[in-house]
């Protein structure tokens, strides 16, 4: 059923008409171009597919429209600022957490979200919660690194 859906898209306010059971994941990409979310899996496990929602990583295949009415999405788009990469971006690409990069910007996402919960996560908290984002180039390493570099340089930043 077509609906009009508003919500704050990237700090911006949107609103579309749209059938409220389609997925985040295709509005974001086809209705506003932010195609750095990915599709992945579809089902909501691989992780590439992350986004902020209130505040929450969640999975954008398996969110509906009506589910983020009136809610902040945030995309891997939406965190850099004026141009400047957000310590996350950039503590990646730092670190070389990334490979083939498909599902990078759901890990940044992803660990965005652990970093809003956690200003100081430990190793172990890390890698817990980042073990649902799916890598098969195996960055883990640096991955988990990356993240601990960000929450250092966050943390400076205030």
């Amino acid at each position: 059923m077509t609906e009009l859906i508003e919500f704050k898209l990237n700090g911006k306010n949107v609103k579309l008409n749209v059938d409220s059971d389609r997925m985040l994941l295709w509005v974001l990409r086809t209705n506003f171009g932010l195609t750095g979310t990915k599709y992945g899996c579809g089902e909501g496990f691989c992780g590439a597919c992350t986004v902020i929602i209130n505040n929450e990583a969640a999975r954008s295949c398996s969110t509906s429209m009506k589910e983020v009415k009136g809610k902040e999405v945030i995309t891997i788009e939406g965190l850099e600022r004026e141009g400047k990469l957000h310590p996350l971006q950039k503590a990646f690409a730092e670190k070389d957490a990334l490979q083939c990069g498909y599902c990078t910007p759901g890990m940044i996402m992803n660990a965005y979200g652990l970093l809003k919960k956690n200003k100081k996560p430990t190793y172990s908290h890390i890698v817990d919660a980042m073990e649902d984002n799916f890598c098969r180039c195996s960055a883990h390493k640096r991955i988990v690194q990356a993240v601990q570099s960000a929450s250092v340089k966050m943390e400076k930043e205030g």
